[in-house]
């Protein structure tokens, strides 16, 4: 019996985890924590695990894609690697072609023709090969035959010299080594890619005999050597030795799509290798187009990524929601101290009296604005320290009815003195002090400094006051009303001087100027936000006009803005200003003007006097031929009458050519007021070029006019239209003169079509002579007034051209007429709208500028 208890006591644990199996240990490890320490190991190992899991399946996917990629870089060098056999190969096929081609150059068994007729059959069968060239010794281009694409600016032309470029260089290495080379010009940003170059010699019985040099296409190469199912699988592209793209398309790099990307990512996408037998200076790169996991892969680890965050989120949820309790105690202890932090911190002084008017509780701040302490304050009576002495007596009145009950909500304003004798201006606002069973224990009242408030309202007092003083002084009419009322909102002193202080002048300037002068009540025409007119405010918003008052004999400039009142209400502010002696000026400008369209017309008369003369000369002489003739014949006795009627029907004509040509020059010459109407564009080409041509004539010019037909007509001054006409046709004939053309190319084309300008219809009236065109210099002053190339000219002629062009509001310009470089003309044009689109353009030059108004 003793041996058993003894045995007993032996193997007791000594510890009481000792002896447990390992569910027992786990629970008395796991109770032997604190609370705190649970829940921590409750939170985090779940995270701990989760994050295990996580790491074990990218480390899966990790490995699974370093085997993808590595089978991907190898099928891919495999691939490149034929396709740069299969250039090479390609390559050396021409190569041993030229060379054949150029050692019976050497022996001469082929000549110019056969060489150009071989090459075409290489150019032609074989699309790598553009061009086909044969040098001589000397680097000059023997002959040449090219493909069709090739660029112009890429073609070599016989007799031509290799100098300066890649081509020289390299035929200059191939004459000192005598041994065939390939070149690959390097390429310049912005410019066409160059040929790959290959250059064989010409080397016979003799010494060096020039080379054959054959230029590729790169991109042909490319296209052409590459297998189909490679170019359907990757980018392949060809660059040179400086890395610079010659053919094909590359793909742009990979873009990490963040950096959550825990999955190795290919270390190479591409390869490249040199093209032989051109060397290191041309590279065939290929690119892979999947460099990215498959759907699968990509959705089963994102999958697994996912539910991971999700376990892992909603662990560290429960977790937060453990701790709700102490962070809620926490921000209650924090609230309470902030609420004590904000009632010290108020700039609001706090004063509390009992019943009987003594002072209970003062704040940090009231005491701060008057400078006494809390102790000071306390238990005082009235009149208490900061009440100002002088205002003892009201300052009583106030608090009676304070202790009484009678202020307003509105409160009352103080004086109130600090304790070291300043004075500042206070607001003070009075509410009852109720108990926690409802009885009136006192009152509270709340101090606020007004000094700077104050301060700043007797500065807006004084600004309003200056404001008013510089709209009284302006010498523009000023008034402002509420839309859709007859009540004058404001009116300043030169309105009241024109109009009286009624809204009368208001509305007859509104109406005068076409301006909007009602709120429309439709529910369409508001805005449901704001409630304020849409159409009118926007079509009035920047609408000004230039309208005539009778009552004052005044021309006045009439602006309009909408504006908020002060009391909230959309009113309409109209401004007006006294624009009479600029109108005057205007019209005077218009007078002189028209003065200058005579005055040219007479100079154009002037200069062409001779010409006309020379034009009246010609119809007199025969009127004094068939008058003299019948003379004679009745003397003699032979004139039959037949012969007096033919005579007489002849000198007829003559004497209506005579008059007709007179009757032009004096319609033409005779001053008259500006006349706009609508005028057919024939009739004015007819009068303008029977004028034009009696010129013409006289300076052995030839004058053609091409009018396009069924023209519609224009609104215009015929008169001016022909002035314009016919100075233009003039300086045509003179600047032929002054070129000093032959006969064969002294002529001058006058040509009308219907052109749009602006999306506006109009007529093109076109003048081109043959002459020696406009120097830079001319040309940039041409329609300045007062400039001339002539010896004798005023140059106002184009100037007033150019005015009365853009009178009808259209527009007039020059150029030079080229063949290659040379200049072997000039062409003057000038557009005018038709009279369909006149009132368009009229609007078209009222939007550029507002003011300007349309010539009389």
């Amino acid at each position: 019996m003793d041996t058993p208890e003894k045995n007993n006591t032996e193997t007791k644990p000594s510890t009481p985890f000792q002896g447990a199996d390992p569910t027992r240990w786990w629970r008395l490890w796991w109770r032997s924590l604190s609370p705190t320490r649970q829940d921590r190991l409750a939170a985090f190992a779940p995270l701990v695990s989760v994050a295990l899991f996580m790491a074990a399946i990218v480390a899966a996917f990790w490995y699974l894609r370093a085997e993808e990629v590595d089978r991907d870089q190898q099928a891919l060098k495999r691939d490149v690697e034929y396709a740069q056999q299969r250039m090479r190969l390609r390559l050396l096929e021409r190569q041993e072609q030229v060379m054949r081609i150029a050692r019976d150059l050497a022996y001469g068994d082929i000549g110019t023709a056969e060489f150009v007729n071989r090459a075409e059959v290489l150019v032609t069968q074989y699309p790598e090969l553009q061009i086909l060239t044969w040098v001589d010794r000397d680097g000059r281009i023997i002959t040449s035959y090219a493909a069709p694409t090739v660029a112009s600016e890429q073609l070599r032309m016989p007799g031509e010299t290799l100098q300066n470029d890649d081509a020289a260089q390299s035929f200059q290495l191939v004459k000192e080594s005598n041994q065939p080379i390939y070149t690959q010009p390097r390429v310049l940003v912005g410019y066409t890619p160059p040929l790959l170059q290959f250059h064989s010699p010409v080397i016979g019985t003799r010494n060096f005999g020039g080379t054959v040099m054959a230029e590729f296409s790169i991109d042909s190469l490319m296209r052409y050597a590459t297998p189909s199912d490679l170019l359907a699988r990757y980018a392949v592209t060809l660059m040179d030795g400086h890395g610079t793209l010659i053919a094909g398309t590359p793909l742009t790099a990979p873009r990490q799509s963040s950096t959550w990307n825990l999955l190795p990512q290919p270390k190479a996408t591409e390869y490249q290798v040199p093209i032989s037998p051109v060397g290191s200076s041309l590279i065939l790169k290929v690119q892979a187009y999947r460099t990215s996991l498959s759907m699968v892969g990509n959705g089963m680890f994102w999958l697994v990524a996912a539910l991971s965050l999700l376990t892992s989120w909603l662990l560290m949820g429960t977790w937060r929601h453990t701790r709700k309790r102490l962070r809620a105690q926490e921000a209650l202890i924090a609230e309470t101290n902030f609420r004590r932090a904000m009632e010290n911190s108020l700039l609001t002084g706090m004063r509390a009296l009992d019943m009987n008017g003594r002072i209970t509780y003062v704040n940090a701040a009231f005491c701060q604005m008057t400078g006494w302490s809390e102790q000071e304050l306390v238990g005082q009576t009235a009149p208490y320290p900061y009440w100002a002495e002088s205002d003892y007596e009201y300052l009583h009145s106030k608090l009676k009815d304070e202790l009484s009950g009678k202020t307003g909500q509105n409160g009352f304003q103080v004086r109130v003195r600090r304790k070291n004798g300043s004075m500042f201006d206070a607001r003070l606002y009075i509410s009852p002090l109720i108990d926690a069973r409802g009885h009136q224990t006192g009152w509270m009242s709340s101090m606020t400094d007004i000094t700077e408030s104050k301060r700043i309202r007797d500065q807006l007092a004084a600004s309003h006051d200056r404001f008013t003083i510089v709209l009284e002084a302006l010498d523009a009419s000023v008034s402002v009303a509420p839309l859709g009322s007859a009540e004058l909102l404001f009116a300043n002193k030169l309105y009241r001087q024109w109009f009286g202080s009624q809204t009368t002048g208001h509305l007859q300037l509104v109406q005068q100027a076409g301006l909007p002068a009602e709120r429309s009540e439709s529910v369409d025409d508001e805005d449901g936000l704001m409630g304020l007119p849409t159409d009118s405010l926007t079509d009035a918003s920047s609408n000004n006009a230039e309208i005539y008052v009778g009552e004052l004999g005044k021309w006045l400039e009439v602006r309009s803005r909408y504006l908020s009142w002060v009391d909230g209400r959309l009113a309409q502010m109209v401004i007006a200003t006294d624009i009479t002696p600029r109108r005057l000026a205007e019209e005077q400008a218009a007078r002189q003007t028209e003065q200058a369209h005579s005055a040219s017309r007479l100079i154009t008369m002037g200069e062409m006097a001779s010409s006309v003369a020379h034009e009246l000369n010609q119809p007199l002489t025969a009127i004094s031929n068939y008058s003299s003739g019948m003379l004679s014949r009745l003397e003699s006795g032979k004139l039959t009458e037949e012969q007096m009627k033919f005579a007489l029907e002849k000198t007829v004509h003559q004497a209506q050519r005579a008059g007709q040509i007179i009757q032009r020059i004096r319609s033409f010459v005779k001053r008259s007021e500006p006349n706009r109407m609508l005028a057919h564009v024939e009739e004015m080409v007819d009068e303008a070029l029977e004028l034009a041509n009696i010129e013409m004539r006289r300076r052995n010019v030839r004058l053609t006019h091409f009018v396009a037909k069924r023209i519609p007509p224009v609104m215009a001054d015929a008169i001016l239209i022909e002035q314009v006409l016919i100075n233009l046709i003039k300086n045509a004939g003179e600047s032929i003169d002054q070129a000093q053309r032959p006969q064969a190319q002294r002529s001058v084309e006058l040509r009308v079509q219907p052109k749009d300008y602006e999306r506006l219809a109009g007529v093109e009236f076109s003048v081109q002579d043959s002459g020696k065109g406009l120097p830079p210099e001319v040309q940039e002053r041409l329609f300045e007034a007062f400039f001339s190339t002539k010896n004798e000219g005023m140059g106002i002629g184009l100037n007033l051209c150019r005015s009365i062009v853009e009178s009808h509001n259209g527009r007039m310009s020059a150029e030079n007429l080229y063949n290659g470089s040379e200049v072997v003309g000039c062409r003057f044009f000038f557009w005018i709208p038709l009279a369909a689109a006149q009132e368009k353009g009229d609007n078209f030059s009222s939007a550029i500028n507002p003011n300007t108004r349309k010539s009389a």
